[in-house]
């Protein structure tokens, strides 16, 4: 009697171990994000790119990425006087790469405490890299053209996105679960995006975000400082094709 049981309970055992695991699976999260400029007015979604990123809330530990090559590291490209995406967000730890896609020198620095650097002048056709090891928000100039200006923004967190020329946000791969929503627009108050900020639930039956409204606070910037805090000069680099060290 005593083996029969025994064999039983065995036998149950088994089927635990064999029975299939449900594993939850990774969804994409969805959204659409609009903008009002200070004035009220709607802006073109073009015109405003809005990053968001997801921290995971049920386990502090964010899940790592595979290791990127180098043929798909982020890249911020310099074409035309200007940076191409302008506004680029990377999870810490990530090499940005710069090149230089215009017939002339650019020398591509940020001073802000998001990342300070300085990638001094570097000619067409020529790659730089910049290593960002910490969350923060970096403004980034090139010291030759004060009309070239970036934000790279950088997350403790593999899940993030910025809208694209419709306003809308993807992000893929992003297991279930309870997380903290975040947003950066560059004319915006650190009040009001805190304010913006919420606790949301992912799942099979709730990957898409509510419509999300930005209202801007700030006039956009007219001008900044070169990387000595002076002003410009407007005619030593008047000329496209400057290529003085």
């Amino acid at each position: 009697m005593r083996t029969g049981k025994a064999t039983a309970r065995f036998l149950a055992a088994c089927l635990l171990w064999t029975a299939p695991v449900t594993i939850a699976e990774e969804v994409q999260v969805t959204g659409h994000v609009s903008v009002t400029a200070v004035n009220g007015a709607a802006r073109a979604p073009r015109d405003a790119s809005v990053a968001l990123w997801l921290t995971p809330l049920m386990d502090p530990a964010v899940p790592v990425r595979r290791p990127q090559g180098e043929s798909s590291r982020p890249r911020l490209v310099q074409k035309n006087k200007a940076f191409d995406p302008h506004v680029l967000v990377v999870q810490v730890g990530s090499e940005v790469d710069f090149p230089n896609h215009d017939p002339f020198f650019h020398n591509v620095f940020s001073l802000f405490n998001g990342k300070r650097f300085d990638l001094g002048l570097y000619e067409a056709g020529s790659t730089r890299g910049v290593h960002f090891d910490r969350p923060g928000i970096c403004y980034i100039f090139c010291n030759i053209h004060p009309q070239m200006s970036a934000v790279v923004v950088v997350v403790n967190t593999p899940y993030f996105a910025v809208s694209d020329a419709r306003g809308q946000v993807s992000i893929p791969g992003v297991p279930p679960g309870r997380y903290e929503l975040n947003f950066w627009e560059e004319h915006c108050s650190p009040k009001t995006l805190k304010q913006l900020s919420r606790q949301v639930t992912l799942g099979e039956g709730a990957s898409s975000l509510a419509n999300v409204h930005v209202q801007e606070t700030d006039e956009p910037a007219t001008a900044h400082l070169n990387k000595y805090g002076k002003q410009y000069d407007p005619d030593v680099f008047a000329s496209p094709l400057y290529v003085r060290p």
